[in-house]
C-alpha cells in the first residue's frame, strides 16, 4: 500500500507576510494582528497576486480547521 505524501506548507508559501503587509496597508488588520475574514473574502475575488494569496489563505484556514 502506498504511503500518503505529506504536504510541505512552508515551501508553498513563497513570500511569508506579504498578505499581512497588504492588509495592514489597507487597514484590514484587527487589534490582535490577524486579518479580517471579510477583507480576505473580498480580495479572493480579485485577480493577480493579492487574489491568489487571499485564496491560498482561505485554503490554509480550511486545513487548520480540519486538523484541529
Amino acid at each position: 500500500m502506498a504511503q500518503k505524501k505529506k504536504l510541505n506548507i512552508k515551501k508553498a508559501i513563497k513570500k511569508p507576510g506579504a498578505l499581512t503587509a497588504s492588509a495592514k496597508r489597507a487597514g484590514a488588520l484587527k487589534k490582535d494582528g490577524t486579518i479580517k475574514k471579510t477583507w480576505i473574502s473580498k480580495m479572493a475575488k480579485k485577480g493577480g497576486k493579492i487574489g491568489q494569496r487571499a485564496r491560498f489563505a482561505q485554503t490554509l484556514a480550511k486545513l487548520r480547521k480540519r486538523k484541529g
